[in-house]
Parts: C-alpha cells; sequence; structure tokens
C-alpha cells in the first residue's frame, strides 16, 4: 500500500466517523433538517427494533420529532465504532459499512424533579452503511438493534431524613 493510499484511507476513516458523530448529535440536538442531510438521495432508516418506524429519512425524521418530545435531555453514546470500506455489493471503492454500539441515556420531558439524571437509558447496536457521493459521505442505511432498555423505576424514591 503507498502512501498515497494510505492517507486516503486514514482521510475517509476521519470523515466516516465524523459522518457517524454527526448523526448522533443531530438526534440529540432535534437538528431534523441535518439529520435529512446526512442521507443519500434514497438513503433509509430502520428503528423497528426500539419500537420505531422503517422508512426513508424524511419519514423516520418525522417520526423522531414526534417521538422525542418526550425527553428533554437526550445524549446518544456511539462507541466500538468498527470501519470496513468496500463492503457493499458491486462496490466500486466507494462503500463502507459501520458497526458501532450505542448508549442513549434520556431525561423525560415534563418532570419537575430536580435531578437531572437519566429516566429512560436504551443501548444496542448501529449498522451503518455508507456511500461516498459528490457531497461527501453520506449515509445510505441506518439500522438500529436495541439490545436492552432500562425504564423508569415507577416506586417512590426513599425519604431521607
Amino acid at each position: 500500500m503507498t502512501q498515497r493510499v494510505e492517507l486516503a484511507t486514514v482521510m475517509d476513516r476521519l470523515a466516516v466517523d465524523a459522518l457517524v458523530t454527526d448523526y448522533a448529535m443531530a438526534v440529540d440536538d432535534g437538528d431534523w433538517e441535518a439529520y435529512r442531510g446526512l442521507f443519500t438521495h434514497d438513503g433509509r432508516a430502520d428503528y423497528r427494533s426500539a419500537g420505531g418506524v422503517e422508512g426513508d429519512a424524511r419519514q423516520v425524521a418525522a417520526w423522531l420529532a414526534e417521538s422525542l418530545t418526550l425527553f428533554s435531555m437526550r445524549q446518544h453514546l456511539i462507541v466500538n465504532r468498527r470501519v470496513r470500506f468496500g463492503t457493499l455489493d458491486q462496490d466500486t471503492g466507494d462503500t463502507a459499512r459501520v458497526r458501532a454500539d450505542y448508549i442513549n441515556p434520556m431525561r423525560l420531558a415534563g418532570d419537575g424533579a430536580a435531578s437531572t439524571a437519566p429516566d429512560f437509558v436504551c443501548g444496542g447496536r448501529y449498522a451503518f452503511a455508507l456511500l461516498r457521493t459528490d457531497d461527501g459521505w453520506r449515509l445510505s442505511e441506518v439500522v438500529v438493534q436495541e439490545k436492552w432498555r432500562r425504564l423508569p423505576d415507577p416506586r417512590p424514591a426513599p425519604v431521607i431524613n
């Protein structure tokens, strides 16, 4: 492998990593225009394993915008990213797949409690498919594989004197 090829691979890895980070930030910030802009024109997302929908980026952004109003705080952490280039069918050198774990603590909206601790936490794995376009790397597919969730504790908090 030449230095030029190695540098191009490093640059692609950085761009792919930035795209995955931008994805997390768009969801956490509720920036649905930015979210849609991360996808190819025919890009799709599948949140069915987390109780959501599957559809094109516009449809999924609308569902996220509505369903995430339940939470006043979201902090989407995407870790253990495994990047593989040229892994899609009939690849021409401009595709990639990323598998990454996530943990997502959220705070319910309208909770008058002084605590800032999350009420709801879920975790699992993302499968991202990416395509290099004239505008840079874009998501062609996102599949959420939720593995676990912790719901709010229905028991009242103990009174400490």
